[in-house]
């Protein structure tokens, strides 16, 4: 229950009204179950020609006698009427008035019963749109650091398998959860006025009950969450091998991958084997309890008539055991909704992992707004670190307006990392980046990245259209405006080549195209965007030397007139920046232009022989 209140505080206060109306349909229905229970009583009285069913007179009540003598007259009343009629119409007369009586409170039950789920299925289906909505939400302004410590697939598994199994577990049990304690609480109310002897006996066994389900629901939680990360790390072997499929085959490593995805699976398949034994055990366990309990209350309640020590009669001990046999399965549906909360929590605590996964790239309340790039970039003592060891150390550098500056080195020396640092996928630890002279963390996080174009390496497309890939992130754009910036990166005529034209579906991360086709549509798409700043990230090192021709020949246009930072492994390429930088170990050993950075014959130099030797 606990479980539960935790659920209704987080997921509910959007479908108040919803959970409103299913409780009083309940309320209703249970009423109406009740009083369709309740004429057992004058049925077994005239089939048995029982005369202590029989009153001959009518008892006066007013509301403000009290509880107990209002039910008593009611009850008398009852009687009365039914007496009246026997005497007037005959058994079989009265029998048919009894009858349809339980039809119309059949009906009226049924009916709010209906209204009920009718209020609980918006409720469901609404909180996992809810929950669905966070998660991407979520992921999407998590900085890019979350998902280099992360697995994609697990990620990938939280986000559908744990998911469902919270709509399959948690959702599926809320008509259990708010049903059944609205009956129970009204049935022990009732089978408290029939006898409060009988009823406080039942309460005194009731707890051993519970206290096992809840044990074994503990248990079930346990294995449950070990069972969703195991399933989190299938998928990302998973993700991982069909990602490297064609090194897999190349190294002759299909057994070995195939070895460790079995060994996992097996893991799996007992786990959730485990799992599924301890949740099947839920309805044999709830069902032998609810009979030994009605057997022992069937004992003690006919000892007490037996013996003549009860204020019941026989016709009300029934009726008193067929509500007590209506409660079990009420409590039989709880005990079976604790095991499958219990279940659905531990997705829950693995859906929390990124929900609650704090962003380090915050947005300060007094974040400035900018629009325009006016002066310059600086680094100011810069210094940086992923996790231990330092990737930047004390990087000092201005980028003025309308300047190209390079940035070249040996692998792992930091040139990717201090172009990340300007949009801020990271932070720096130590000094600050400052644009027009304000800290980029002072300013709107959405303003700054307005300011910047990006072109990576491995060109990020999309499973779409060429047009809806180009248009990414442009608001309101027009077919003439995605021809001219296609144009300008040597891309319209690989496109118009193709069977629907800007409307082709490239496939999967661009699949259906080259190397420098993928390069040039994500080219195009930067040139769209039309950005003051402009960020290359090798965007040529990857391409073969005719790709490379007509792709840096739409680097080159795209370069002009902006602010550019490029980051190249291919030398040739910037000979005509304004600075080029030499990183070596997170720190910049030279920097210059290109012929006096020759004329130096240090680090740059070298780099230089080594790619024309």
């Amino acid at each position: 229950m606990k479980n539960f209140i935790i659920l209704a505080r987080r997921f509910l206060g959007n479908y108040k009204r919803y959970v409103v109306g299913n409780l009083l349909c309940n309320v209703l229905s249970t009423v109406f179950s009740l009083f369709s229970f309740a004429t057992i009583i004058p049925i077994l009285q005239i089939l048995f020609g029982m005369e202590d069913g029989r009153v001959d007179s009518y008892v006066e009540w007013s509301f403000s006698d009290s509880l107990k003598d209002i039910v008593a007259a009611l009850k008398n009343d009852v009687y009365y009427y039914i007496t009246l009629y026997i005497d007037t119409y005959g058994p079989s007369n009265t029998l048919l008035i009894l009858g349809a009586f339980l039809v119309i409170t059949a009906l009226l039950k049924t009916g709010t019963y209906f209204l009920a789920g009718f209020y609980l299925t918006p409720i469901q289906n609404g909180v996992l749109r809810d929950l669905r909505n966070q998660l991407m939400n979520k992921v999407l302004r998590l900085p890019i650091g979350f998902f280099n410590e992360e697995r994609k697939g697990d990620i990938i598994a939280r986000m559908t398998g744990d998911v469902t199994e919270i709509g399959n577990s948690i959702m599926s049990s809320l008509e259990s959860m708010f049903k059944n304690p609205v009956m129970v609480i009204i049935y022990f109310a009732v089978l408290l006025a029939i006898s409060w002897q009988m009823t406080l006996f039942v309460l005194l066994i009731l707890p051993v009950a519970g206290g096992l389900i809840g044990y074994v629901g503990k248990t079930l939680k346990k294995k449950s969450l070990e069972g969703q990360n195991q399933t989190g790390q299938l998928l990302s072997q998973i993700e991982e091998a069909l990602g490297g499929l064609r090194i897999i085959k190349a190294f002759n490593a299909e057994h070995k991958i195939f070895h460790k995805f079995s060994k996992l699976n097996e893991q799996v398949r007992r786990t959730f084997n485990r799992m599924n034994r301890k949740y099947i055990l839920a309805h044999p366990v709830s069902e032998f309890l609810g009979t030994a309990i009605i057997v022992i209350v069937l004992w003690f309640g006919g000892s007490l008539i037996l013996e003549g020590e009860s204020t019941i009669s026989a016709p009300e001990f029934i009726y008193y055991l067929v509500i007590f046999y209506s409660i079990i399965n009420p409590i039989k549906d709880l005990s079976k909704a604790s095991y499958t909360i219990q279940k659905g929590m531990a997705s829950l605590e693995r859906v929390d992992m990124i929900l609650q996964a704090e962003n380090p790239i915050k947005q300060r309340q007094e974040a400035q707004s900018i629009t325009k790039f006016r002066e310059d970039i600086r680094f100011e003592h810069v210094s940086f670190k992923y996790q231990n060891d330092w990737v930047l150390k004390d990087i000092n550098l201005t980028i003025q307006k309308g300047q190209t500056v390079a940035l070249v080195g040996q692998s792992g020396s930091g040139k990717s990392t201090m172009v990340d640092l300007i949009p801020r996928f990271y932070d720096v630890q130590e000094g600050s980046i400052k644009i027009d002279g304000v800290d980029i963390r002072d300013v709107k996080i959405f303003d700054l990245r307005s300011l910047m174009g990006i072109v990576n390496q491995d060109a990020i497309l999309f499973n779409d259209s060429f047009f809806n890939n180009i248009t990414f992130g442009v608001e309101h754009p027009t077919m003439e405006d995605v021809v001219n910036a296609a144009k300008i990166a040597n891309a319209h005529d690989f496109i118009m080549a193709t069977p629907d034209g800007y409307d082709t579906n490239i496939g999967d991360r661009g699949g259906k195209l080259s190397g420098g086709q993928r390069q040039r549509i994500s080219i195009a798409r930067a040139i769209l965007k039309n950005p003051t700043i402009l960020i290359l990230d090798e965007a040529t090192s990857a391409l073969d030397t005719e790709s490379e021709k007509l792709v840096q020949e739409a680097v080159n246009n795209l370069m002009k007139n902006r602010t550019s930072i490029v980051v190249a492994h291919r030398l040739s390429t910037i000979t005509n920046a304004d600075i080029i930088c030499v990183l070596n170990e997170g720190q910049i050993v030279e920097q210059g232009k290109h012929n006096e950075l020759i004329a130096l014959n240090g680090y740059y130099k070298r780099l230089c022989d080594m790619q024309q030797l």
